[in-house]
């Protein structure tokens, strides 16, 4: 199993998919109990829902299991959300607070290390070759990452997760368009709900490859799984509501790719920047 799978595209946007590989390897897995092995927190089916919604995107697609280790957590451990309920970068609980693991067998530090190296590592360094490759073709590149999660988890925010969330770190990983763009999209349809920068602001890969001064933009998309699929086991995916949601996200990818194209088309603050220095 190679720890990421990366299929190039020819377009300006890098999908990113850290959380719906499924593979656990047997060192980790006989250490998981019973309620670690239902894998409940994967992001179930968003492959698939995004499959052929942009055919010129790439797409960068980690095959391990968050439960191995999160690539989508500072490698340093440091938390994204201090002060709220949240898993780790090893994580030791589900998305409920209960063990993933049977008891004595979590991985101490150099377990960390070793995974860190084996999956996070791979994952992130595929994933930026991929923004350079981009970025070298466009002079731009817009990382869209692309996570689901069930709809009401109590262990980690109250009441009903909106549909759409929508993070970019305050505004802070992308030319304020993208995020503009993709409000505005979602507050034109009316099917679903929306919120930018709530309960998820973006993780640790948007919040560190989003650099707009260096022509890498980055938002992340969090959607409720209630919108196209069922919610407990077998996780299975729904086309009736997928074909609600996928023109949306249709158009949010054409939108994005489309406003990529215009703001190369302008000179960025680096170009200017440097345009200034050799004058």
């Amino acid at each position: 199993m190679t720890p990421v799978d990366v299929m190039s595209g020819d377009g300006p946007i890098v999908l990113g998919l850290p959380h719906t590989g499924t593979y656990v390897p047997p060192s980790v897995d006989f250490k998981l109990n019973k309620n670690g092995h239902e894998l409940a927190d994967t992001d179930w089916n968003v492959d698939k829902l995004y499959e052929g919604l942009l055919p010129d995107a790439s797409m960068v697609r980690a095959n391990f299991h968050r439960y191995v280790i999160d690539a989508n957590r500072d490698p340093s451990g440091v938390s994204l959300y201090p002060g709220q309920n949240t898993t780790g970068l090893c994580p030791t609980t589900d998305f409920d607070g209960l063990p993933i693991y049977q008891s004595g067998a979590e991985p101490n530090a150099d377990e960390v290390e070793r995974r860190r190296l084996s999956f996070h590592a791979p994952y992130h360094d595929a994933l930026e070759l991929e923004l350079k490759r981009v970025r070298e073709i466009h002079g731009i590149a817009v990382l869209y990452d692309c996570h689901s999660i069930r709809s009401n988890i109590p262990f980690l925010y109250e009441g009903k997760l909106p549909d759409f969330n929508i993070g970019t770190n305050l505004g802070t990983t992308c030319d304020p368009g993208f995020e503009a763009e993709t409000l505005r999209i979602c507050e034109d349809q009316t099917q679903f709900t929306h919120i930018v920068n709530g309960r998820f602001k973006g993780g640790w890969t948007t919040r560190h490859y989003g650099r707009p001064a260096e022509n890498i933009h980055a938002i992340q998309m969090e959607l409720a799984q209630s919108t196209y699929m069922e919610e407990i086991a077998p996780w299975k995916y729904s086309a009736e509501k997928a074909a609600i949601i996928r023109p949306v996200l249709k158009e949010i990818l054409t939108v994005i790719s489309s406003l990529a194209r215009s703001l190369k088309s302008q000179p960025s603050q680096n170009d200017i920047q440097q345009t200034e220095e050799i004058s």
